[in-house]
């Protein structure tokens, strides 16, 4: 994120690279800085003229290169988009040799996505001594709550722990995605509006009574009624809540029960279980419905129903059945 944020500002302040070397497996970052870049050099009148957009998939190198030494006829420097890089992979070195001597006028913009550029190959040394580089990397599950939350705040939002929670589930990892929804709450919501789950319900359509938070938190009241509602809506909307999602979540929600059972410093708890400390309190009464040895079955039982959802031992992985019957057996232990 600070490569990102630094590149971001350098190319605020004008300062540009003839050559940029994106990689890496979150595309998001690629195509925000893709976007950045094509803002600040074309408009309208130069667009046509002094932008070439390629796709890895459907060009030669050498048409880049060629298209690369022209020089601009309106805009300050002439920009050249490489989208679908990865499929130019084993042909950069042309491109290496160019930039030796690179067209000063032109900026080369190469989208390489959904893994990390070759650090041995000839074209990252070359972009690395001439050229800006930039590395992605997916964010992991527990940073992406504070990623929508500083998105948030970015959009002048605000949002309490609880309702982040249900967003965070409501949205996924897709970075893209987690933006074009918060857009959409722009144009309807004022500024300094307060995020709330019907406010989520309404414009983001993810329910705020039947999701994987309200679920895991009605496992720890070992309120089994409404456990089954929950997964029986759940089951019904599978597209919003994946399986295998919801079943990640019961591990490690006994996980982080079974770790709060060996706390010795309970006031150390939110960061030792990596949770916002709104729900530690969630956790203390599981661990008053759930002994540690129930809560290492119930670990246990949740490994086993993970293999049923990918069709291990079982001839149908139907999503209400896998975890109907992992709820009997979670209760029962």
């Amino acid at each position: 994120m600070q490569e990102f944020n630094q590149l971001m500002s350098s190319i605020d302040r004008g300062d540009y690279k003839p050559f940029y070397l994106l990689s890496g497996t979150e595309p998001y970052f690629i195509d925000r800085l893709e976007a950045k870049i094509t803002e600040k050099l074309t408009d309208e009148a130069s667009r046509s003229f002094d932008y070439s957009l390629f796709y890895g998939k459907e060009v030669e190198v050498h048409q880049i290169i060629e298209t690369a030494k022209r020089f601009p006829l309106l805009a300050s420097h002439h920009l050249v988009v490489v989208r679908e890089a990865q499929h130019l992979d084993k042909s950069t070195d042309l491109i290496a040799e160019y930039l030796s001597q690179p067209q000063l006028q032109t900026i080369i913009v190469f989208c390489f996505k959904y893994k990390a550029f070759d650090k041995r190959k000839k074209l990252y040394k070359a972009a690395k001594k001439v050229g800006a580089l930039l590395e992605t990397k997916t964010l992991y599950d527990n940073q992406v709550g504070q990623w929508i939350s500083d998105r948030l705040q970015a959009a002048q939002f605000k949002i309490d722990a609880k309702t982040l929670q249900i967003l965070s589930e409501a949205l996924g990892n897709d970075l893209s995605k987690i933006e074009k929804e918060i857009g959409k709450l722009k144009i309807v919501l004022d500024d300094q509006s307060q995020i709330t789950p019907e406010i989520i319900e309404q414009h983001v359509g993810f329910s705020k009574d039947y999701n994987n938070f309200e679920l895991y938190k009605a496992v720890g009241k070992r309120d089994f009624l409404q456990c089954t509602k929950i997964v029986k809506y759940m089951a019904e909307n599978p597209k919003n809540h994946p399986l295998v999602l919801t079943i990640s979540g019961f591990y490690n929600f006994f996980r982080r029960v079974l770790l709060y059972h060996g706390l010795g410093d309970k006031s150390k708890a939110a960061s030792l279980l990596g949770v916002n400390p709104y729900f530690v309190k969630d956790y203390e009464y599981a661990c008053k419905k759930f002994s540690l040895k129930q809560a290492s079955k119930a670990i246990t039982l949740t490994l086993e129903a993970d293999l049923k959802s990918k069709g291990v031992g079982v001839k149908s992985s139907n999503q209400y059945h896998i975890l109907q019957d992992l709820l009997v057996k979670v209760f029962a232990a």
